[in-house]
């Protein structure tokens, strides 16, 4: 039985913030904040490793986030999201909201979508406070997770008894 290798981020003291230029998208989320403009050329430049999923528009539509109803009309949603794992099988938009909105309301089921872990997105934080942070809160969440997961299988097993 192979080992599962761990999830757990350790710093890397050699880590470089991703450069922000004027005019970059970035998608800031408190003290995390991507480079979302760095995100989308990388993924230009790497399609044969990270591949777009297909995912429900419904289950990705955001009840939080407030649409500006003249960028809906610009957007295209044929061009695929990008989702981050923000904890441990549960991702959020980072990049797409509008097409997501604009699906939606176009009655499209389904659109595709990067979904990438945080061992590929933490790269575009812009920030080292925030790459710190990020480490933290990950293994964190990683933790938590596993701390149900774990509570969870005693559980069944007591009730198997």
């Amino acid at each position: 039985m192979r080992k599962k290798k761990s999830r757990l981020l350790t710093i890397d003291k050699n880590f470089k913030p991703a450069p922000m230029d004027e005019g970059d998208e970035l998608y800031p989320n408190g003290i995390f904040v991507f480079n979302i403009t760095r995100m989308i050329e990388y993924l230009k430049g790497h399609q044969a490793e990270i591949v777009p999923e297909i995912i429900s528009v419904k289950a990705s539509r955001s009840s939080f986030f407030k649409p500006n109803e003249d960028h809906i009309n610009k957007t295209d949603f044929t061009i695929p999201i990008i989702m981050a794992e923000i904890s441990p099988g549960r991702y959020n938009v980072i990049d797409g909201n509008h097409r997501i909105e604009k699906a939606y309301r176009s009655n499209v089921e389904t659109i595709l979508a990067y979904k990438l872990s945080p061992e590929q997105h933490i790269h575009f934080l812009t920030s080292i406070k925030g790459y710190h942070a990020y480490v933290e809160y990950w293994n964190a969440k990683l933790k938590d997770s596993i701390s149900y997961s774990e509570k969870r299988l005693k559980d069944q097993r007591r009730h198997e008894q």
